[in-house]
């Protein structure tokens, strides 16, 4: 028969320890070898059944006579157990039959079981999302939104968009998911922020890109134009020769980062030409057809 030492177990080094011992030993070793703070150990598992079998046993007075009886006929005081692991359905889980019989064995799975089924259960978190402007996200604001509800209802919520939130991001709003079973608290609605791209703006990261549009005189010429960035205007010196697709920017006027600055204004530069010209603009790109040596198609240009 395979005895366990249960008070080596509790971690008491004599079996005259007094009932307020047992219990605080029972304590520190539930405590030490619990699931919950060893959840990548299987032997703190086992281990922590071992505990809990040993205070059952000794913390009753009944019991702890007929175990101290038990151990002291087959062993004497001198002798140590030999090995301490417990297996369902071995010589070691009869042992502790004796004192309780299978009926407690299987009582305490029907409570477990029960337990199990009546516990609190979180509900599931919602998921949603939103569609908002750049300058929305930017300067940040207050949306309504309204979900349909499991009964089929629509509910309404208003949300707070942080300033400066960034493409794809969550709100969470705690306690708005689906109801939890047995008590259990509600899940959370999550709603991801999606920032539209507009005719002015487009978002990439935290720079933003504009289109500069500027007639062919201009780019010969080189001028000075405005442009619309997010609340202000800001006015920009277009030098001489300028091509479509060349780019300029401008530091610090574009989306937050997050960490008090701003990205880039990237100004993507395009050249238009008119679509409806006047007989006297004619005249004069026929001159200029006329008298210019330049070839935009000559590779060495």
């Amino acid at each position: 028969m395979i005895l366990k030492d249960y008070y080596k177990i509790l971690g008491l080094e004599s079996n005259k320890a007094t009932p307020e011992e047992i219990k605080t030993a029972y304590r520190e070793q539930a405590k030490k070898y619990h699931p919950d703070i060893n959840s990548e150990s299987d032997f703190s598992e086992e281990r922590f059944k071992d505990i809990n079998e040993a205070y059952k046993i000794l913390s009753v007075p009944i019991t702890r006579r007929k175990y101290d009886r038990m151990w002291n006929s087959n062993f004497g005081r001198k002798k140590k157990v030999e090995g301490t692991k417990r297996e369902e359905g071995t010589i070691s889980t009869n042992f502790f039959n004796m004192f309780f019989g299978e009926q407690t064995d299987r009582k305490e799975k029907s409570e477990n079981k029960k337990n199990k089924e009546n516990a609190p259960v979180k509900g599931e978190n919602v998921e949603t999302e939103i569609e908002v402007s750049i300058e929305e996200a930017y300067y940040g604001e207050e949306k309504k939104i309204s979900l349909r509800t499991q009964n089929g209802k629509m509910k309404s919520f208003t949300i707070k968009i942080p300033a400066g939130i960034r493409n794809g991001e969550k709100i969470r709003l705690i306690g708005q998911g689906k109801k939890g079973e047995n008590g259990g608290k509600s899940g959370d609605l999550l709603i991801r922020i999606n920032i539209k791209d507009n005719k002015k703006f487009v978002l990439r990261g935290v720079d933003l890109y504009t289109d500069l549009k500027i007639a062919p005189w201009e780019a010969v010429l080189g001028t000075k134009v405005s442009i619309e960035a997010i609340g202000e205007t800001i006015f920009l010196h277009i030098p001489q020769g300028i091509e479509s697709g060349e780019k300029v920017k401008i530091p610090g006027k574009g989306y937050k980062d997050g960490k008090g600055g701003r990205g880039e204004l990237i100004a993507d530069v395009k050249i238009m030409v008119p679509k409806t010209p006047t007989k006297e603009e004619i005249g004069i790109y026929e001159k200029l057809n006329e008298i210019s040596k330049f070839n935009p198609r000559n590779n060495f240009e």
